[in-house]
């Protein structure tokens, strides 16, 4: 083998004096890559067999030999119709045996020549050749002048480009006169194809050679300068993280060459495989392909190649077309239902129709429904029953003291930290674009200057828009079509009605004590049992004048929190004896209660008063269920003045002053002086102080708590009433009846008045409560009066003394 290194090619000029006498018959040395021109020095590399024995061989004649350029590098023993013709007779300088057997060698061109035949063929090439003369160029012409001047200043040109040109390169060109030395010598150094270089040597005349010469230098400078000039950009303009950037990719391009990857280049594959399998919609997928494109031109570490690494994270993981099954079967829904909530009939039906009508029409654009209700009665189990009914995925998001619109809608990527808003987050995390998607305390959203969040639901809640939800982070839209929106509250009175105009409203009120009982043996009590470390319903039993007493004496409320947590101690306190190595099966009863949960925490109210002049007992439909609200009248020395007190809001504040006019409007009725008030204040205050109430429905029970007042007349405690008055006596409908009738019957009341118009909504009240109360609807204020004042003394009152007139 015959090896050269192109580096270290090096040109020799020789003197025309002592040549050397050549033989006709030379071996062969077939060498790869390269062409030896005359005068040149070139370094060899040999191993292959047959050009062993030819050095060899040459060693013992003279040290000479031919030199011939093979025509395809890759063989191995080329034939000799695959060995160029023309070649070049070369004297081995040194040669040196190295440990491998191979052999390294100096040799150096002497003249051209071309091969006549071969006359061995065996062990090595042996040829018999005929040297080739130059052309006699004669006397130097002016062209042969041009083109040796033109191709010294190409090739000063190529050397000065790449910091290569010394005075000693100068003078050695300069020194040369020879059209056809210079030819070689220019030709021996340029970086030519090995075809090229064969036809510079097969020339013979020594002007052509030039010419070829010059347009090979030619283009070698054109690409030398181009080359100059790309250096020098690149040495202008790049930054330093371009720089790193720029050898990074150098580094990844050798990993690439020697079969490994860099991390970056697996972070790319990686990316672009992850889009592919998210099936986004083809916006989407331009999107972050676009990103991707940017992230390979960052900087790694860069705060940049963050942001884009978040936001295509986002993108892959969002769930674009990744949907569960539905399973609707009625029978089992209804099985569903009924085992994790009772009661609720209504609400049950109404959901039951709903997966009815979605297991006809899949399409269908699925209802908002809203659950209202006092805290404790399950509106939030309700929605996971739903969704284990419908083998969906079920997120739950609260929006109790949402402030930010970013909240809902996302932040803009520009910001430090940006995240999507709940919604997308939410079905990020559930994995599939169809949850059940519930979202509570609706009712407590609040705004300021970031925004209204409220207005934001606007368009997740519209089922003509949310198809295309767009979030300011992804700033992509997204189908929200298939979720199913289920909304919580406490109260409708602070949601904005464009959000209500959106649902579907379903109340669920609070439970009866009957309910509760029934509630907490078969679902509270056995899950604290269990959660306690009790294993057993043997371990503990209550009875049910027990259980009575728990929901009626330690918890007032709609819900059912505060009872399991009552159920919580007790189930605390007997695990507490079983540790202690007590075995006993424990029986709660109203008897030994007490050593259990203290003493009684509530006791009804009915059971505190007595029936009083001035104390009217109304009923409230707030947050937490309904409660009864009392109503205080007094009259004090003064000028007619109307006093007003316990933090009430406008609506209630007219109501009294409604109240007021129609006392005073009937003061003859009532048997009372028409100069009454006009040394007496009148004041109405309505307990506790401390919290704010508003709303139509106590005006009756002021108007009866004034007229209790204004003639000494008691008003029965066990009366309750409800309802809007006209200045005329008219009373007017009201809302939340079933709930102020559970408040009115956990707090003792026997009897309730409620608005005429109210009749059809005893319907709703539960049959165990119609047994204990008895309701009474009623048109005018005269029949009120009539039932609630046990006595309305006929005996007039002065202005003064209050005596009856003579």
């Amino acid at each position: 083998m015959a090896e050269t290194d192109k580096d270290d090619l090096i040109s020799l000029i020789q003197d025309d004096e002592g040549k050397t006498e050549i033989p006709d018959e030379l071996p062969l040395l077939p060498v790869r890559d390269v062409v030896i021109f005359t005068d040149m020095l070139l370094p060899l590399f040999i191993g292959r067999e047959k050009s062993v024995t030819a050095m060899e061989a040459a060693v013992e004649n003279d040290k000479l030999l031919f030199l011939a350029t093979q025509k395809d590098p890759t063989i191995e023993n080329p034939d000799p119709d695959e060995i160029y013709l023309v070649g070049t007779v070369g004297r081995i300088l040194r040669m040196l045996k190295l440990p491998d057997g191979r052999l390294k060698a100096l040799v150096q061109g002497i003249s051209k020549a071309r091969i006549v035949k071969y006359t061995q063929k065996k062990n090595t090439y042996r040829v018999k050749i005929e040297l080739i003369e130059e052309q006699a160029a004669g006397e130097v012409s002016l062209e042969s002048e041009a083109l040796m001047r033109n191709v010294r200043e190409q090739c000063e040109k190529i050397l000065a480009l790449r910091g290569e040109m010394t005075g000693e390169v100068g003078s050695i060109l300069d020194n040369i006169v020879d059209p056809g030395k210079l030819a070689d010598l220019v030709a021996s150094n340029l970086r030519l194809k090995t075809e090229d270089a064969q036809i510079l040597l097969e020339l013979t005349d020594s002007i052509q050679r030039l010419n070829k010469i010059n347009e090979f230098l030619s283009k070698e400078v054109e690409l030398s300068a181009v080359q100059a000039k790309i250096q020098s950009d690149v040495r202008d303009e790049i930054s330093k993280s371009q720089r790193d950037y720029y050898l990074r990719e150098q580094v990844r391009a050798i990993h690439k060459e020697l079969g490994e990857s860099d991390e970056k280049t697996h972070e790319f594959e990686d990316y672009t495989k992850r889009i592919k399998q998210a099936k986004m919609p083809k916006d989407a997928e331009n999107e972050a392909l676009k990103q991707l494109k940017r992230l390979q031109l960052m900087h790694t570490d860069s705060s940049e190649a963050s942001i884009s690494r978040t936001y295509l994270d986002w993108l892959v993981e969002m769930p674009w077309s990744k949907s569960s099954k539905d399973y609707i079967n009625i029978k089992n829904a209804q099985i569903i239902l009924d085992k994790e909530h009772y009661g609720l009939s209504k609400i049950k039906d109404r959901i039951l129709e709903y997966l009815s009508v979605r297991k006809l029409n899949p399409k269908m654009k699925g209802p908002i429904l809203c659950f209202i209700g006092p805290p404790g009665v399950g509106k939030t189990s309700l929605g996971q029953a739903i969704a284990k009914s419908m083998k969906r995925k079920f997120v739950r998001i609260s929006l109790g003291g949402l402030r930010d619109e970013a909240e809902i809608r996302g932040h803009r990527r520009t910001y430090i930290g940006a995240l999507p808003g709940r919604i997308i987050q939410g079905l990020k995390q559930c994995g599939t674009n169809n949850p059940v998607f519930m979202m509570d305390e609706i009712d407590k959203i609040g705004s300021d200057y970031r925004g209204d969040p409220s207005s934001a639901l606007l368009e997740v809640l519209d089922p003509e828009q949310n198809v295309a939800f767009s979030d300011h982070y992804l700033n992509l839209s997204f189908d929200l079509s298939k979720v199913m929106f289920i909304l919580t509250a406490n109260l409708t009175d602070t949601i904005p009605s464009a959000l209500m105009d959106r649902m579907e409203i379903i109340s669920i009120p609070g439970y009866t004590e009957e309910e509760k009982r029934i509630i907490a043996e078969k679902y509270l009590l056995p899950r604290q049992i269990r959660e306690n470390g009790l294993q057993t319903s043997k371990s503990l039993a209550i009875s049910q004048n027990a259980m009575d007493e728990i929901i009626t004496g330690y918890t007032s409320e709609a819900g059912l929190r505060n009872l399991e947590r009552e159920l919580g101690t007790i189930c605390r306190k007997v695990a507490r004896r079983k540790a202690e190595g007590d075995k006993k099966p424990v029986t709660i009863t109203r008897t030994n209660l007490e050593k259990y949960l203290g003493v009684t925490k509530f006791i009804p109210e009915m059971d505190q008063e007595e029936s009083q002049i001035g104390l009217a007992t109304g009923l409230a439909w707030t947050q937490v269920g309904g409660e009864v609200l009392y109503v205080e009248a007094s009259l004090l020395p003064g000028k007619g003045e109307l006093i007003i007190t316990g933090q009430l809001g406008e609506v209630m504040q007219e109501s009294a002053r409604a109240a007021l006019s129609y006392a005073r409007a009937n003061m003859s009725t009532f048997h009372v002086d028409k100069d009454f008030f006009e040394n007496r204040d009148i004041h109405i205050h309505v307990p506790a102080g401390a919290i704010p109430k508003d709303g139509p429905s106590a005006g009756i029970a002021m108007a009866t708590a004034l007229i209790s007042a204004m003639t000494g007349a008691p008003i029965n405690k066990y009366v309750a009433m409800t309802g809007e008055i006209t200045l005329r006596g008219r009373v007017l409908p009201i809302g939340g009846l079933k709930e102020k009738a559970l408040g009115a019957l956990r707090a003792g009341i026997r009897t309730i008045i409620i608005p005429e118009k109210n009749k059809k909504d005893l319907s709703e009240i539960p049959k165990n409560v119609k047994k204990k109360i008895s309701f009474i609807p009623v048109k005018q204020m005269d029949k009120v009066l009539s039932i609630a004042l046990e006595e309305i003394k006929k005996k007039s009152r002065t202005k003064k003394t209050g005596k009856k007139k003579k």
